[in-house]
């Protein structure tokens, strides 16, 4: 019963706390609920979201992707340039140069039996780097088109943003829980050694996830571009750590093998309630609201380090 309650706890808290802040902030500020803003607060934590769902799977898998921050603003850039050939290509130049990178992520980790935090670091700096070459500081599109339409449209009153949102975090969770892909990420998060003697072919499936996670960042990035209509170099800077801290305040074990989906949409989402709120006071700056996000991170890695100990015994 209590093991139950615990799992309960870590899986479900982020919601929980989501929606006691949402609250308190709709009895702060009158218009907080006001369909205009909620809609705002979605369609803003789109693109950390799509990072989100990558950067889960990699931890669960009991890993971290340093390099998606970085991936995204490359993803801006090559957006912009492959517009003049048509939506498909600025959608999917992005999607597949993640690709790309988070294959050679995943065969340093997976064959060269490198350290992830190493690995991905190298790539961060790399992509930042190619990100300014190619760009310099921005890159305007000038005739988005459709491309354009995609990340700034409505279907049937709803941007069309929140319903990639909402479509990637679905799917996202039927992988990680309906399939054996999903069932090989929690057991080699839970003991990689055990996963190799259940037969699952541990190599493999750490390269699928980091090119998941990098295809999810380029993605990320073409999204952005057709939103902002032009390719930023820095557009993706602190998406790794953000990333990292949306999936743990979700209830994401930093040491892998436990987490949810509705759990990191929780947490993305919480990032995005703190950031309104604190447009909506005004008075305060940005560096609060990266205040704010430390103290709910470190408060849920202290309760998640006390739920697994509870756990254990």
């Amino acid at each position: 019963m209590q093991g139950r309650l615990i799992e309960l706890i870590q899986a479900r808290g982020a919601i929980v706390v989501l929606a006691v802040v949402v609250v308190v902030a709709a009895l702060a500020f009158p218009d907080f609920l006001h369909l205009g803003n909620v809609q705002d607060i979605v369609t803003a934590a789109t693109f950390l979201g799509l990072v989100a769902v990558g950067q889960t799977f990699v931890i669960i898998m009991g890993g971290f992707d340093l390099a998606v921050g970085s991936m995204v603003s490359v993803g801006t850039v090559l957006a912009a340039y492959a517009v003049p050939y048509g939506w498909a290509a600025a959608l999917l130049l992005p999607t597949a140069a993640g690709i790309l990178v988070g294959l050679i992520d995943g065969m340093l980790i997976a064959r060269a039996r490198m350290a992830p935090f190493i690995v991905t670091l190298s790539a961060l700096l790399a992509l930042k780097g190619a990100a300014v070459a190619l760009a310099g500081e921005s890159l305007v599109i000038r005739h988005p088109g459709f491309f354009g339409a995609i990340a700034n449209s409505q279907i049937l009153g709803i941007n069309s943003l929140i319903l990639i949102l909402l479509a990637i975090f679905a799917l996202a969770a039927l992988l990680l829980n309906q399939t054996p892909f999903g069932a090989a990420v929690f057991a080699i998060g839970g003991n990689e050694e055990a996963a190799r003697m259940l037969g699952i072919r541990v190599e493999r499936v750490k390269i699928i996830t980091y090119c998941l996670s990098g295809g999810l960042a380029g993605l990320s990035g073409a999204l952005l571009a057709a939103r902002l209509s032009s390719g930023l170099s820095g557009a993706g800077n602190g998406y790794e750590l953000q990333s990292i801290a949306a999936a743990v305040i979700g209830g994401v074990l930093l040491t892998g093998g436990v987490g949810t989906m509705a759990g990191a949409l929780a947490g993305v989402l919480l990032l995005g309630v703190i950031e309104n709120i604190i447009n909506q006071i005004g008075s305060l700056s940005a560096a609060y609201q990266g205040l704010a996000s430390g103290v709910f991170l470190l408060l849920a890695v202290i309760i998640q380090s006390g739920l697994s100990r509870g756990r254990a015994r």
